[in-house]
């Protein structure tokens, strides 16, 4: 038998409507919660911590699969590639954490919205080994929803930093960055 909370049956009930649906919605949110929960790197939970099944209800699809699954938008085709507000910052789609200024986007011509420094704390990086390389994954610190990667030493930036981030992971809000927090690069300084 196979449990509730297991990728394979989750993924047959991702194409149901669940807010609708409250039979299923009830079967899958009873399951053990901490079989569902997921750590950063030193092993401690997130702030915000959601069965899978909530997370599809709240997501799109689309952004089930970036945030939750690690996917990847296909470049040049996100709504924040070519989008350069004023002011304002980008938050995390999934819990609404602030994750980066306005003013810390640039134009990479990589195909997804790059950013040079983050919002103090609002990320967590992990070593990512897939597809044959060695790459840093940026994580929501809030929630540990995977953006994208971050690159270095490419010199776009003063940073040296560029947060490759897909759009459907954030959203853009308007407005002043709350709790007044500063920004900083996410990689720590390497000597030459």
């Amino acid at each position: 038998m196979v449990a509730a909370t297991s990728p394979r049956i989750l993924g047959l009930f991702a194409s149901l409507p669940m807010r609708h649906n409250p039979y299923v919605r009830t079967a899958l949110l009873s399951a053990p919660r901490r079989a569902m929960t997921r750590m950063n790197d030193q092993g401690v939970d997130y702030p915000v911590q959601k069965p899978n099944v909530e997370w599809m209800a709240q997501l799109s699809q689309d952004e089930f699969e970036i945030l939750r699954r690690k996917g990847t938008e296909r470049p040049g085709t996100g709504e924040y590639n070519q989008f350069f507000p004023q002011e304002g910052y980008f938050a995390c789609v999934g819990c609404k954490q602030p994750l980066y200024s306005a003013q810390a986007k640039f134009e990479s011509g990589c195909g997804w919205p790059a950013f040079d420094k983050i919002i103090q704390g609002a990320v967590v990086t992990k070593t990512d080994s897939s597809l044959g390389m060695v790459r840093v994954e940026i994580l929501c610190s809030g929630c540990g929803g995977h953006l994208g990667h971050v690159f270095e030493g490419e010199g776009y930036t003063p940073t040296m930093e560029r947060h490759c981030v897909n759009s459907l992971a954030v959203k853009y809000v308007k407005g002043e960055i709350p709790d007044g927090k500063g920004e900083e690069p996410v990689l720590p300084t390497r000597s030459k």
